[in-house]
């Protein structure tokens, strides 16, 4: 099975397009395409959005910015009985990855941040939401082709000062190269992203980082946000969703392939990180991926 790829309504000389719809349900199914996307629904409460391996039933606002081309994502109906549902979304070409680009300039380097995040998806907080909302609905209604681009950055730079967005689909899962602000940390990721098939032990990595390894089990949390086991789990976890997609390897045979040691345990963590179990999240994936 294949993913939909969407082709975009975008020329080849436009930047941006928005689209700004009022709709009963969420029917499109799950899709990627090339050019980055900010989609902002309000009115959605009880729809379920899947960025890649992530699930969330969402709020009456949602807003998330995804910057990965192999990226798959939808909305879906699920619980939504809303009667208006209103969704406006911003695809946009942005090469901010290029040497000469303007983005690795101190101007737009929370900007750079907020977008190399994104390839994971990134979902932005209400606060963050309700401080642009009323200016991307106005959005669409910008006739000035480059006036409209200018809003487009501003909103932009506003959302990249909330550093407490939240990163959806896992690295593993995104194949999205980890980055880190420290080369300790960035050893130890590159470490289980390669040895994550195998048993990987607190002793190991603290030697990678050249710490103790309590002294080290408190500088990882410090820098990630989660403890090492934590990390390990969703990065097998991240590989083996992956797998549950790409292929019709059988449950256990993905279980022993991403490292863990009984199927009970995959079964138990996998439901407790996803919100259901393997063979669910891959029939869930099977409904809505479209044959081309």
């Amino acid at each position: 099975m294949n993913v939909l790829h969407e082709i975009t309504p975008l020329g080849e000389n436009d930047f941006m397009y928005v689209a700004d719809r009022h709709k009963k349900e969420f029917t499109y199914p799950i899709h990627n395409h090339e050019i980055f996307e900010l989609n902002f629904v309000e009115n959605g409460a009880g729809c379920q959005r899947i960025i890649g391996d992530s699930t969330e039933v969402i709020s009456n606002l949602d807003l998330v910015l995804i910057t990965s081309p192999d990226l798959e994502h939808a909305w879906e109906q699920y619980e939504c009985h809303s009667e208006d549902i209103h969704e406006v979304t911003i695809q946009f070409r942005m090469d901010f990855e290029s040497p000469v680009t303007p983005f690795n300039t101190n101007p737009f380097k929370s900007i750079l941040t907020m977008l190399t995040r994104a390839k994971r998806g990134l979902a932005f907080p209400q606060e963050a939401i309700l401080t642009v909302y009323h200016r991307i609905i106005r959005l669409s209604k910008i006739e000035e082709g480059f006036l409209a681009v200018q809003e487009l950055f501003a909103i932009l730079y506003d959302l990249s000062k909330f550093d407490n967005a939240k990163e959806l689909a896992s690295s593993a899962f995104a194949k999205v190269e980890m980055d880190s602000d420290t080369k300790r940390v960035l050893k130890v990721k590159n470490y289980i992203d390669e040895h994550y098939r195998e048993e990987i032990s607190l002793e190991q990595l603290s030697n990678i980082a050249g710490m103790s390894p309590a002294a080290f089990s408190r500088y990882f949390k410090l820098r990630t946000g989660k403890n090492i086991s934590e990390y390990i789990v969703d990065i097998r976890l991240g590989h083996a969703s992956r797998r549950l997609i790409d292929t019709t390897d059988a449950v256990s045979e993905i279980c022993w392939a991403t490292g863990f040691n009984t199927l009970s345990n995959f079964n138990r963590l996998f439901r407790k990180r996803k919100g259901c179990n393997p063979t669910e999240f891959r029939e869930k994936y099977q409904k809505t991926k479209v044959i081309i």
